[in-house]
């Protein structure tokens, strides 16, 4: 054999040598280029066990989950500190309100199975924004809790922005296991008006033409919800106001809250007089100071 094929054949070997070298790097290489997100399992995660998963089987989501999102709206993840007060708020207003008049045996059964938060609100381009949705009977998303240390400071803000919406979205999982009557959409059935109650002259006629709230004239279902979650977080001197700026409307509201009432009553054995004296109570609670809203400790 000549020097040139010699030549030939040693650089055919190194690079044989080589490129076998670099496969069994590269297959024995133990760091994989795919990364799975490790979450430290932390005391927040300890006391959402003992207080909703264990006694509820519910499961408070506060980490930013995309498939939990709606595709259609930009959003942020809640920030810990305030998905934290959250989590006591809704417990101590909502979960342990149903517990209390109710039994925990109708708050199991019914209260939704997931809670999922996100730090701003869902917003529309009419000029609103969602600041919560029910899906399917069994979740509820929370969103603009990155604001909640903004709207905590009064009772009013406190329900505008997140109590009453989570009242209000009860209320449609509780119409989705047993539905409301006929006669309730009929009271004002040909004065519901989809996307235009935001505009005026709706938005600030509302109370005249017999709806509590202005979203309330967006459906008879939205109307029942609101009748529901308003009545239940405002006290009777508010409600005999609104009545009274309602002027003829007034008759139509007083008619559908009686029916809202008789439905709680019959459909779930719940007296709404009673769930709103309770949520009432436990509010000053926390506006008072009295609920810890950081208190991680487990009892």
């Amino acid at each position: 054999m000549d020097m040139k094929k010699q030549y030939l054949k040693y650089v055919l070997i190194l690079s044989a040598a080589i490129f076998l070298a670099s496969c069994k790097e590269d297959g024995l290489d133990p760091t994989s280029v795919i990364t799975v997100d490790s979450r430290e399992y932390n005391e927040f995660d300890e006391w959402l066990e003992a207080n909703y998963m264990e006694p509820y089987n519910i499961e408070f989501k506060y980490r930013y989950e995309m498939n939990e999102t709606n595709y259609n709206y930009y959003t942020i993840p809640a920030e810990y500190k305030f998905a934290v007060q959250m989590a006591h708020l809704v417990k101590y207003l909502c979960i342990d309100t149903y517990d209390e008049v109710a039994g925990i045996t109708f708050t199991r059964s019914y209260f939704p199975k997931l809670f999922v938060l996100m730090g701003e609100w869902e917003y529309l381009n009419n000029g609103t924004y969602i600041l919560g949705t029910a899906e399917g009977g069994k979740k509820i998303i929370l969103t603009g809790i990155n604001w909640l240390p903004t709207y905590i400071r009064t009772a009013d803000n406190l329900n505008e922005y997140y109590i009453k919406t989570i009242h209000h979205e009860f209320t449609h999982i509780l119409n989705q296991n047993v539905d409301y009557p006929k006669d309730f959409a009929m009271v004002t059935a040909d004065s519901y008006l989809a996307d235009s109650w935001s505009s005026e002259p709706y938005k600030s006629s509302h109370l005249k033409r017999g709806f509590i709230t202005d979203y309330a004239q967006e459906s008879d279902t939205e109307d029942f919800a609101e009748m529901l979650s308003t009545f239940v977080t405002h006290d009777a001197a508010w409600w005999d106001s609104q009545l009274l700026l309602a002027g003829d409307g007034a008759a139509s509201i007083s008619a559908k809250l009686d029916i809202v009432k008789a439905y709680m009553q019959d459909a779930f054995g719940i007296n709404l007089e009673r769930v709103r004296d309770v949520v009432l109570r436990r509010q000053n609670d926390v506006m008072t100071g009295l609920v810890d809203l950081n208190d991680l400790t487990i009892d």
